[in-house]
């Protein structure tokens, strides 16, 4: 039987060094930036794709800028965490794994953060808070709206 010929894979790291390119520029990996990228190392799209889909870091879909990850683990669901999944989606008006219209929040299930003793646990980009009510939610979200708000005209801050 023949052989099929097949394309020499690209330099070592050079497929993986392309897709955190491409999804520090973008926040995600869109397509047209895909294929560009399979042009220049030569390798099929799919090659691509399995490797951008093997890992959690890389999305297809935009992502908001500020990630909150919601811990639904045991500790944090016996002690509310679905209270507190469920006021986020309702503020937010996102379900998990969606992005908010403004781009600004992604919403992420996880199921353990390490903070099992301050159940229940949400952690925004890198910030952990415990120990949440639901009532509290909307001010810890405010704080993340306001860091994006752009300065107002002559560099004054507001207080």
């Amino acid at each position: 039987m023949p052989l099929i010929p097949q394309l020499p894979p690209p330099p070592g790291g050079a497929l993986l060094a392309r897709l955190h390119a491409i999804n520090a520029e973008h926040g995600y990996l869109p397509q047209e930036a895909l294929r560009r990228a399979a042009d220049d190392l030569g390798v099929p799209l799919s090659q691509l794709y399995g490797a951008a889909s093997f890992y959690a870091s890389f999305s297809f879909e935009p992502r908001g800028r500020h990630t909150i990850q919601v811990c639904q683990g045991t500790a944090c669901y016996i002690r509310g965490g679905d209270k507190i999944l469920e006021k986020i989606e309702t503020v937010l008006d996102v379900q998990p794994g969606e992005t908010t219209d403004d781009r600004l929040f992604t919403l992420e299930i996880v199921y353990c953060v390490g903070s099992c003793s301050m159940s229940p646990v949400v952690r925004v980009d890198g910030d952990t808070y415990g120990r949440l009510k639901p009532d509290r939610l909307p001010r810890i979200l405010q704080k993340y709206r306001q860091a994006d708000e752009p300065e107002p005209e002559g560099g004054e801050k507001r207080s």
